[in-house]
């Protein structure tokens, strides 16, 4: 089972971000505090667990937190920061945006702009070592999935519904098809050097 804490604080949050290698849709990041006597043994990193089991989770996790955030930060943010300062906004906001407060925050990764105030520590692969960075990814990673299923409806021809926005072969060879939409990061790279744009 997953580590319950990092410090010694009553209010620990973590935070993570999901969709970074994407070259459609938001980078979503979600911070919850769990109560310092949370167990779960099926908790581990998102993309260790099973699509069904990762929803169960979540209602598991948003009953029984203290707080939780979930921020969408979309391709115009993205554009405008870069990948990663944009995932570094999005979980910043999350966790600005809990109540309680934290007094300590741990964040599944190596990079993380400082919150004046809240003592910070990242960890890489953290998302499989604490519980709260395991139910962070969960969160993160279902409420993007939600949200790519929406606009898939809207554009369905790119199956965003099965993809969630990476760049598998069946992605790329729609946009080298129809082109790209307003939900593609435009910055990133769509298509694989030996196919071309028609711009």
């Amino acid at each position: 089972m997953l580590l319950q804490n990092y410090s010694q604080s009553l209010l620990e949050a973590g935070t993570d971000e999901a969709g970074r290698g994407c070259i459609a849709g938001p980078v979503t990041a979600a911070a919850v505090i769990l109560p310092q006597d949370f167990l779960n043994e099926e908790i581990n990193d998102s993309k260790k667990i099973t699509s069904k089991i990762r929803y169960k989770l979540r209602e598991i996790i948003e009953e029984k937190a203290l707080t939780y955030k979930v921020t969408h930060l979309h391709e115009d943010t993205i554009e405008e920061l870069n990948i990663l300062h944009a995932s570094i906004k999005a979980m910043t906001l999350s966790v600005e945006a809990l109540d309680p407060k934290p007094e300590f925050l741990i964040i599944d990764g190596n990079r993380f702009t400082p919150i004046p105030s809240l003592p910070h520590q990242c960890i890489v692969k953290g998302d499989m070592k604490y519980l709260s960075l395991a139910a962070a990814s969960i969160l993160a990673k279902t409420y993007r999935d939600d949200y790519m299923d929406m606009i898939h409806e809207e554009f369905p021809m790119y199956n965003w519904k099965k993809n969630k926005g990476y760049p598998t072969k069946e992605h790329r060879e729609a946009i080298a098809k129809y082109g790209p939409c307003k939900y593609h990061r435009m910055s990133f790279k769509l298509l694989p050097d030996q196919l071309k744009l028609e711009l």
